[in-house]
């Protein structure tokens, strides 16, 4: 036994402990992928941004790519969900008050999205490609944390909801289009920028939004001195978002059926409205932003279209909040690629590193396939909102597309993330890797604002109601005819299968996966990158792969579909390398 003499310093006992035999030294460890530019090091995105009409954003895009990627803002990452948001029902005295605390890392975040449009782009700047620019502006902020994109999303898309009444327009707008972030609860009206949330599902009807029991009392025009627009709402909502907001636009029951709402938190007398928060829900994923139950109890409440009219008036807020479920679901694949490359591109195994060995190759560049074909069809859906205002085609093209990017991507991303977390081995199951926080983040956008059935139900609403939807789809579809034989074949399949009639609902999966599929195809084939093309078109298209990411064919140019994915370009095969480039 070694004997240590007490009076040494604590270096020279540390030293004397381990002598030899030190066990702390840190080797075939990544560095760690922080103060990187997110929008410069994506070819994809920014391929996809110019390809859409919106280059002119590319200085905007850097500037925020530079700093979503920076080690600040990855810490306030890490924080806004180590310290997720707590409720206060009740102040010290007794007095209800309804709020919600949050660490400063999300206000930072909350911050850096709204000063940078990330919310309001599209409306405060409405030309061409702009929808394009605003939905990568939440594609780099989403990498990071994606909490703050439901917030972020609803604002955003209660824009052309609210357009319906001019009065409550005037109000509001101004404050929601704002690029400046007032997190104090106090009436909006002393506010620079305000936030909007949506409570639309109850316990006992989900999706199904028409079984809403909230009911809605008119105060105005009989004698109570009330505006005709003006009503007292009561009811539970089993799930409203971000409660913290300043206003929400809500559904619920007149003697005329579902009717939409947009209830305030605080009343104009400047009293607070009555917004009885219950609970916070306890989440899988997306841990830093606050979900909630509630309670309107005799709430005020101003009308938002016609009375029955619900679902036709809130349901361009849903379409827009569906852009972003894509918009998110491409995110968090990006990221989870920018981690496994990052990753393999300095970790050794077996004499080499793991970028170099065969069998990784095909998974990262399967991953990256995957990646770049949601990015893709992401920026080309956004495109068809800054072209809908004008062109009856795009505006159809919307409403049909994207339903079906939303059930696909959407339901592409948890299988996806899985893969590339096991990329890191072990390391990817630990917290501190980000991989388990995207993991589990990773369903939430198949869910919210319509499950995989809801979408599915909604596409085949539209192909048999809408017919303009779906001659707006088959136009995009056959602009890509001819390019590629396996391609024209999935495009006959797909005529099969939307002309028979029979079980079609048994069968509306298969048809949206399908149409899904060709979609992505088609904006991939236009895009012509080579070598993501093939790859897509044999593995998704003719289907030459296996049912796992990590089985591309033979030939395929796997270094060159993983090259297109690094997160810092400059990396080399060593990190000494990649730091000398970088310096």
């Amino acid at each position: 036994m070694t004997t240590i003499d007490r009076s040494l310093s604590v270096a020279d006992f540390v030293e004397a402990v381990s002598g030899d035999n030190e066990t702390h030294r840190v080797e075939n460890q990544p560095p760690a992928l922080e103060n990187y530019n997110a929008f410069t090091t994506d070819i994809a995105l920014r391929e996809a941004v110019m390809r859409e009409g919106g280059g002119w954003g590319f200085d905007r895009l850097t500037r925020f790519g530079e700093l979503v990627g920076s080690a600040r803002v990855i810490t306030w990452g890490q924080q806004a969900n180590r310290f997720p948001p707590i409720l206060r029902t009740h102040d010290r005295f007794g007095h209800r008050v309804d709020e919600v605390e949050f660490h400063p890392a999300w206000h930072e975040l909350m911050t850096i999205g709204v000063e940078h449009e990330a919310h309001a782009l599209a409306w405060r700047s409405p030309k061409n490609g702009a929808h394009v620019v605003r939905a990568a502006l939440e594609f780099l902020l989403y990498q990071q944390e994606a909490g703050v994109g439901c917030p972020l999303t609803m604002t955003f898309a209660a824009v052309p909801t609210l357009r319906r009444e001019a009065a409550l327009a005037a109000e509001w707008l101004p404050r929601i289009t704002s690029n400046v972030y007032d997190p104090r609860f106090i009436p909006a009206s002393e506010k620079k920028g305000a936030l909007i949330g949506m409570a639309m599902t109850e316990k006992q009807g989900g999706s199904d939004v028409r079984a809403n029991t909230t009911r809605a009392r008119p105060i105005g025009g009989d004698g109570t001195g009330g505006s005709s627009n003006e009503y007292l709402l009561t009811g539970h909502k089993w799930f409203c978002s971000a409660p913290m907001s300043d206003a929400f636009l809500t559904l619920a029951q007149t003697e005329r059926g579902l009717t939409c709402f947009l209830v305030p938190r605080w009343k104009p007398d400047g009293n607070r409205n009555v917004f009885a928060i219950q609970r916070l829900k306890d989440k899988l994923g997306n841990r830093s932003n606050a979900s909630s139950e509630i309670e309107y109890r005799d709430t005020w409440a101003q009308r938002v279209g016609e009375e029955g009219r619900g679902v036709a008036t809130i349901i361009e807020m849903v379409n827009h909040t569906r852009l972003d479920c894509v918009v998110g679901s491409a995110a968090l694949m990006r990221q989870a690629v920018v981690q496994a490359v990052h990753h393999a591109s300095h970790r050794r195994a077996f004499g080499k590193l793991l970028i170099e060995q065969p069998a990784m190759q095909n998974v990262l560049a399967d991953l990256a396939v995957e990646s770049e074909a949601a990015t893709a069809l992401m920026a080309r859906l956004a495109r068809a909102y800054d072209r809908g205002a004008t062109d009856e085609q795009e505006k159809s093209f919307a409403r049909i597309a994207t339903a079906v990017g939303k059930f696909w991507v959407c339901k592409r991303a948890p299988a996806h993330i899985a893969e590339a977390l096991e990329c890191l081995g072990g390391n990817g199951y630990v917290e501190e890797s980000m991989l388990p926080r995207l993991y589990r983040e990773a369903p939430l956008n198949s869910i919210w604002e319509g499950s995989g059935n809801v979408m599915c139900l909604d596409v085949l609403r539209a192909i048999q109601r809408e017919p303009q939807s779906l001659e707006a789809l088959r136009g995009e579809l056959e602009s890509a005819k001819g390019a590629d034989p396996h391609y024209d074949r999935l495009l006959e399949r797909l005529g099969r299968e939307l002309t028979a009639t029979e079980d079609i609902e048994v069968r509306a999966r298969q048809i949206v996966e399908l149409l899904a599929i060709a979609l992505q195809a088609a904006v991939l084939l236009r895009a012509g990158v080579t070598a993501v093309t093939d790859a897509f078109l044999a593995t998704r298209v003719a289907r030459t792969g296996g049912q796992i990411y990590g089985t591309l064919p033979t030939g395929t140019a796997c270094r060159e579909l993983i090259d297109r994915a690094r997160p810092i370009q400059a990396f080399g095969p060593t990190h000494e390398q990649g730091l000398r480039t970088r310096s």
